[in-house]
């Protein structure tokens, strides 16, 4: 009797449960599409906003500009954690960096296109090494963190060549920082408070911070 309820439970608990799907649907494509587009005008924004900072940062330690870069990096990040997709964070990184590089910047649009492949490469990896599974603070600050270390290193080679070990290291430290705190737990705090508006409804990550309220 206990084994026959215990199995009955535990069937009615499995049919609660909708089956988990990493297949893309096209409200998956719309809203993460939405999401590279928005995220490609806030870099536009600041890609001059972050000039007055830079002036003031350059002269107290060579590197320390990397402080500046999480606002390139959320992007891909945010785009995992409302998607929950198998390239979410590739797809709206690359496209929010196409949306820059069609407006035009100081960097050139090819540039601009293969440094936000390379750094939603980096947020993704994080996501792939947790399965698709994880998508806790920890994780988008892990990720934030891993596009940030991705374009940095990418930056050395492109545009910082020749640079001593000094600048390397701070600029390194500095872009993994602001990646972790502004791209990994900014974009955490970010689909949370979209997810408690409703407008994520239709996501996992919505369903889930409204069955937290």
């Amino acid at each position: 009797m206990h084994a026959s309820t215990s199995a009955a439970t535990s069937q009615k608990s499995g049919e609660q449960r909708p089956r988990r799907s990493l297949r893309w649907r096209v409200v998956d494509i719309v809203v993460a599409s939405v999401v590279g587009v928005a995220s490609g005008l806030i870099f536009l924004l600041w890609n001059i906003g972050y000039l007055g900072p830079k002036t003031l940062l350059e002269p107290l330690t060579p590197g320390l500009q990397g402080l500046l870069d999480g606002p390139w990096l959320f992007a891909g990040v945010l785009g995992a954690l409302i998607i929950r997709k198998p390239g979410a964070a590739l797809y709206t990184e690359t496209l929010a960096a196409v949306v820059s590089a069609l407006v035009g910047n100081t960097w050139g649009g090819f540039l601009t296109i293969e440094a936000g492949l390379v750094q939603g490469l980096g947020a993704e990896l994080i996501f792939l090494l947790f399965f698709y599974r994880r998508w806790s603070l920890p994780v988008a600050i892990l990720a934030g963190a891993g596009a940030a270390l991705a374009g940095g290193i990418n930056n050395l080679i492109l545009w910082f060549a020749g640079a001593d070990a000094l600048f390397t290291t701070v600029y390194l430290i500095s872009t993994v920082l602001s990646g972790a705190v502004i791209a990994g737990a900014g974009s955490w705090l970010l689909a949370r408070g979209l997810a408690a508006t409703g407008a994520l409804d239709r996501f996992a990550s919505g369903r889930e911070a409204r069955a937290r309220v």
